[in-house]
Formats: structure tokens, sequence, C-alpha cells
């Protein structure tokens, strides 16, 4: 063999003494050209690295918007009232165009003024909270014309937020019960009113239907300084009564839900599960759990044949405050509707008698 072909062997020797120890190696003889597979030549085995991760901090869930509490920890501030455009007077009350923020959103709202010399105090205030109305449809002077007027005609100021997203309000309509959104903006424009020069701070009641009936309930028990509410067909059940009692099924109730709002509803059951599975998250973000910390007093009107919103959410949660030890009032119509435009005047003499007791005339 020659001196170059020994020189070449030789390096591939101390090639093969440094490969992985545990690998298998493919050479080529020299002599043959024959490819082969072989074992790799043994070697000490490599040391064992260990590595202990720093351990890390766990992290807490944010708990869900929706959730009492969270709502209870966010911040209110309302902002400063601004007259956008004076509109045709009441009988004894001068009605305006305003605007106020919530989150950096203008929103936009009627605002009602009585006439007169002004309390020392300021005015009472009722906060109406209006129920559902296409978005896109809505504009800030139509609709509860008439419940406006009574209430604003009882020398009470009276502030109708247009909410998100209605009229040429700013922001996203998202809807009201899969977003906490509504009920923010209620309790800025609660907060609002509570710098408004015109307005007792001290003397703000809470009126509203349907979808603003669970406005209402919600923002009397995350606001204490609401001294009463009044509630026209609302949608006042707990959440897994939403869910379930709120549909045309066998059930006691038989009302449908409208097939936007069943969003909320399948993405709250994929990322909590069922009310079954999960009953403290749904007591959570449920207000009739929290009855026994409302702010005040709370009157319940609801019709029987109501179609869109069962009765039975009314007579429920008004046992519920009861057995809460709360001052409460259920007036039902039998045979009227979801507007309770039947006994549309028993129903107003009423609420206006119960601000009269528990806002107009509450003790400081």
């Amino acid at each position: 063999m020659s001196k170059t072909i020994t020189q070449l062997l030789l390096f591939i020797a101390l090639l093969t003494a440094c490969a992985d120890p545990v690998a298998s190696v493919e050479s080529t003889s020299i002599l043959t050209g024959a490819t082969s597979t072989e074992p790799a030549i043994a070697t000490l085995p490599p040391p064992t690295l260990t590595f202990t991760p720093e351990p890390s901090p766990t992290a807490t869930p944010e708990p869900h918007p929706l959730t009492i509490t969270a709502m209870r920890d966010r911040e209110y501030p309302g902002s400063e009232v601004t007259i956008e455009q004076p509109l045709a007077p009441g009988s004894n009350y001068s009605r305006y165009l305003a605007s106020y923020y919530s989150e950096g959103l203008k929103i936009y709202a009627l605002l009602t003024v009585p006439n007169g010399q002004r309390p020392e105090t300021g005015w009472p205030v009722i906060i109406f909270n209006h129920g559902y109305i296409p978005p896109a449809q809505y504009v800030t002077t139509e609709r509860y014309v008439a419940y406006v007027d009574l209430i604003a005609r009882s020398g009470y100021i009276v502030f109708r937020s247009d909410y998100r997203g209605h009229g040429n309000s700013e922001g996203e309509a998202r809807g009201g019960y899969g977003y906490p959104d509504y009920t923010v903006d209620v309790l800025n424009a609660t907060a609002a009113m509570k710098a408004f020069p015109e307005a007792d701070p001290n003397r703000i009641g809470m009126w509203g239907h349907s979808m603003g009936g669970y406005i209402t309930l919600r923002s009397m028990v995350i606001d204490p300084d609401i001294k009463a509410g009044v509630i026209w067909a609302g949608v006042v059940a707990s959440y897994p009564d939403l869910l379930y009692n709120w549909r045309r099924t066998t059930s006691i109730f038989a009302t449908p839900i409208p097939a936007s709002w069943r969003g909320w509803r399948v993405n709250l059951i994929e990322t909590y599960g069922t009310p079954e599975e999960n009953p403290a998250f749904w007591d959570s973000i449920s207000t009739n759990s929290y009855l026994h910390e409302i702010s005040g007093p709370v009157q319940l009107h609801h019709g029987t044949a109501d179609e869109d919103v069962p009765v039975e959410f009314s007579t429920m949660t008004y046992a519920q405050l009861l057995s809460a030890s709360q001052v409460a009032e259920l007036y039902t119509y039998e045979g009227d509707n979801h507007n309770i435009s039947n006994y549309f005047s028993s129903a107003m003499m009423r609420t206006v008698a119960f601000f009269d007791k528990y806002v107009k005339n509450a003790a400081p």
C-alpha cells in the first residue's frame, strides 16, 4: 500500500472516531467503492444535561366583562352634557338633542328640563332606557314620545340615551345581552346627570322598557346612587332563563328570540360551558344573583299577552326581590301587549306615583 493510501486511511479513522457515538455512519470503501452502514466507533456517552425552567407565575384570568364584579370594578366618569340642538318644547318643559361621552364615544340623547324655578338642590332625574329598536332605524326624537312626556310633565329631568351605534351615536351596536356596552353607556349617562347643573345628583331614578328593563335592573346592582327603578315588560330573568326559556318551546314560556341575538348564546356556551356545566359563571353575569344588593325599590309592569318577553320574567323577578327582602311592586295587565297599550294611562300613573315617592320625595 502506498504512503498516500496509508495517510488517507488514517485520516478516515480519525473522522470516524469523532463521529456521533450512538449514530450509524455511511462509509465508502476506498478499495472497492462499495457503500455500507456500520455502527460508529463507540466512545463514552455524552453527559446528560438537566434543565430546570424557572417557575412561571400563575396567570389570573380576567373576569368576563359581563360579570357584575367586573362591571362594579370599572369607572363611569360620564362627561359634560352638551346641548346640540333645541327641540320643540313640551307643555311645561324644554326639550333638547344633547350629547355626552361614554368610553370616548360621542353618544346622543334626548333631554328634557322642567320650566320654572330650579329647586335648591336641582331637579329630580329619570334616566330613561329604551327597548330594542333596530339601530339603523333608531331616531332620537321618535318612539316613546308619550312615555317621556308624562314623566317630564311631572317635574323631572328626563335623559334618554340613544346607546352607541344608534342613530348618530358613535360606536358599534353589538347588542345588549352579550356585551356590557349599552349598560356602560347608561351608567355614564347617569354620571353625566350627576354633574349636570340643573340636576339633583341625589335624586336619580331609572325607567326601562324591554331590553331597557334589563339595563335598568343591571344598573341598579352596579350603581348604588340609583334611588328607584320602574321596569315595563322587562328582560329581567337570569341568563339561564334567557338561554332556555325565551323561545318557542313546550315550556311555560312561548316567546321567539330574534335571530340576531343568538350569537352571544353560542359564544358564551362555547367559552364557558352550559349553565349545568358551569353554574358559577352564569350566576356571575346574572343580575338576579345580586338582587339582595340592589340600590332601591323596583316597580314591575307586564302585560299577560306579551308576545315579545314572557310575563313570567317579571313574576319570577318580583318573587326573588321579595325573597331578598327588597321593596318591590308588580302589576300585571290582563290581555295586554308588550307596550301595555291598553292600560297605558294606569301604568303611567303608577309609574309617576312610584317615582314621586322614592325619587322626588325621597329622604336625603
